[in-house]
């Protein structure tokens, strides 16, 4: 993806299921509105960013983009998972994510676990700097709005597309 970093904004649906009950890595899924209004020159891959449901508060994430090969999924999917605990599960909420930067492409893991963890280290590190701070600020701004969006900054660094 070349623009970043890029906004996400939907509710979050039931995915398959897999990543609490069979990993104990939970994730939120987005609807397929939003994985369809993708820009054309996403990747698929791993990316990191920020993520707060709601107007809650803003965590570190790590987001997959695609058809996860370990799974062989026949459908495109975005799955973030948030590097927090949360009490509850929280379908139908608000999900708000910033992609900051891109890990590395999909890929069929002997061990999809120790994979997950492993790129939720490398997402902390990288997530330390004083850009992605202010990212994770604009993000909880943008949370209390009530309109559905997805862009990336412009030359300015303001405005967002809108879906």
């Amino acid at each position: 993806m070349r623009h970043l970093p890029y906004f996400c904004r939907g509710q979050v649906v039931r995915g398959f299921g897999r990543g609490s009950k069979q990993l104990g890595i939970p994730t939120a899924n987005f609807p397929e509105q939003v994985v369809d209004n993708l820009p054309a020159d996403v990747s698929t891959g791993i990316y990191y960013g920020w993520a707060s449901v709601g107007s809650g508060d803003v965590h570190k994430m790590v987001v997959s983009i695609g058809w996860n090969p370990y799974y062989k999924n026949t459908k495109k999917s975005m799955e973030t998972h948030i590097m927090h605990t949360f009490e509850e599960d929280f379908y139908g909420e608000i999900l708000n994510v910033a992609i900051v930067g891109y890990l590395r492409p999909e890929k069929n893991f002997d061990s999809l676990v120790q994979g997950t963890r492993e790129n939720a280290v490398v997402s902390k590190d990288a997530l330390r700097c004083l850009k992605c701070h202010k990212l994770s600020q604009y993000l909880k701004h943008r949370a209390s709005s009530t309109s559905a969006w997805c862009g990336c900054f412009d030359s300015v660094g303001e405005g967002l597309l809108q879906m």
